[in-house]
């Protein structure tokens, strides 16, 4: 197998290339201009797929479609020799809401524009995850060219339902393990530590939400007249809420706290700074770092809390009170009994009349090991490309269905990121600076070259 400095070179320096020609612009606006937003009915979900295919049949890929749980799933496949290693690919056509109307100087969430004077491209999905998922599709082009073949096996899964909890994405798996079976999962979702430095992250936090429901009575009372002699839930439920964590962040749920931080990962994060140095040094549990505690630690959020009508408040006792609290934790948790947790807790504080109820869309944490060989060998390629090592983090500190890939086809996970802290995900503005893609797509033409001249063992360390 081929794996010449000139070669590799051509292959880095053709994908940087492709990556600022106006063919590349057009392929990431047309993307875009999908509104393939997950929670919309009207969606064109099957059609966002067909293009994709399209893409993907020009390289020489098989492609086929499936359906589960409602939802469209593509697999698109290029084996070129059953001896040689086999990846898996990910990516995510849907998006949040395109929000419209909230985005700045007018700008249409569905459309790609560009402001020159800070370089950035705006578009829902740009960042999460179309612009990534392109990104990694024109980094295997620039290698099909450069050395006539990618050396390696490879199957992407694209899947329409990533923002809602991924649907049907384990019942995909499950049916088509075996059409799936691969050495290693290398894919591209959430930021880099910051827009300059190459990251990698082995796996995700895990996510669950609970909804917290006091209800006293029906219908408020005089705040004068009863007050002094009624419980007030909003006043309950605060007290529950702050039991929650310390007056500084620390988790006080017992079964909610990890035991500890594994040397490996601390030795990974000894250094950083995460969240692009937005973060509270005070904030969070004793003796940990911000990197600790975002990339290694669990942590609660109050998401929202309502009791009232906080724009028109009336002299009275609000009858009921709620509130929805998100954990995001890391491996080594028991995720099975995290809402008995919570219950035994609230409990012993007091707080028994409390209703518990799970919400919304949940994701297990998992992750491969931070010496893994396969991480090894990822962070090697992305040095050569970069000329100095990657950040390697022990996991995202959002949450992606990595657990699938995990334990259900049970290959190493190794995540390559092309977005960075500011991005605006998930919000109104979703951008990416235009050079990121340069960078991205030529350090994923060098680790796919790689890849190409590998050996399993290189990969799995057996």
């Amino acid at each position: 197998m081929l794996d010449t400095p000139t070669n590799r070179d051509t292959a880095v320096t053709l994908a940087r290339a492709i990556a600022t020609d106006d063919a590349f612009r057009a392929a990431l606006a047309d993307l875009i201009a999908f509104p393939t937003d997950s929670k919309s009915a009207e969606a064109p979900l099957h059609a966002y797929l067909a293009h994709v295919a399209q893409g993907f049949a020009a390289m020489g890929f098989e492609t086929q479609g499936y359906t589960s749980e409602g939802r469209p799933f593509l697999v698109a496949s290029r084996v070129e020799d059953a001896t040689r290693p086999t990846v898996l690919g990910y990516a995510h056509g849907d998006t949040v809401p395109g929000m419209e109307g909230r985005w700045a100087e007018g700008r249409d969430p569905w459309t790609l524009t560009e402001d020159p004077a800070t370089g950035r491209w705006y578009g829902r999905g740009i960042a999460d995850n179309k612009g990534q998922m392109l990104v990694n599709m024109t980094a295997l082009q620039a290698v099909l060219t450069a050395r006539g073949s990618l050396g390696f096996n490879i199957h992407v899964l694209v899947e329409m339902g990533e923002e809602i909890g991924s649907p049907g994405l384990a019942k995909v798996c499950e049916r088509l393990k075996d059409r799936l079976k691969a050495d290693l999962l290398l894919a591209s979702d959430g930021p880099r530590i910051d827009a300059g430095t190459p990251t990698i992250f082995l796996g995700a936090r895990g996510g669950a939400t609970f909804r917290l429901t006091l209800k006293r009575r029906n219908g408020g009372r005089h705040s004068g007249n009863f007050g002094g002699a009624l419980k007030n839930p909003a006043m309950e439920l605060a007290h529950a809420l702050a039991s929650i964590a310390t007056p500084t962040g620390a988790l006080r749920v017992p079964g909610w706290v990890p035991e500890g931080v594994p040397e490996a990962a601390r030795a990974a994060l000894a250094g950083l700074t995460p969240a692009g140095g937005e973060v509270d040094a005070d904030w969070g549990a004793e003796g940990l770092t911000p990197a600790e505690r975002i990339h290694a630690w669990n942590s609660a959020e109050i998401l929202a809390f309502s009791a009232g009508d906080i724009s028109q408040p009336v002299n009275a006792i609000p009858d009921e009170a709620q509130a929805v609290v998100q954990l995001r934790y890391v491996p080594g948790i028991d995720d099975t009994k995290l809402e008995q947790a919570l219950r035994a807790h609230l409990d012993a504080q007091g707080h028994g009349d409390i209703t518990i109820t799970r919400q919304g869309a949940e994701f297990r944490a998992s992750a491969t090991p931070v010496d893994h060989p396969a991480a090894r060998f990822a962070a090697a390629s992305i040095a050569r490309t970069h000329g100095a090592d990657p950040v390697v983090l022990p996991s995202l500190g959002g949450s992606l269905p990595n657990d699938i890939f995990t334990e259900i086809l049970g290959i190493p996970t190794v995540w390559v990121p092309h977005s960075y802290p500011g991005c605006s995900q998930h919000a109104p503005d979703e951008h990416l600076p235009r050079d990121l893609f340069a960078d991205a797509t030529g350090l994923m033409a060098g680790l796919y070259w790689d890849l190409g001249a590998a050996s399993k063992k290189a990969l799995l360390g057996s």
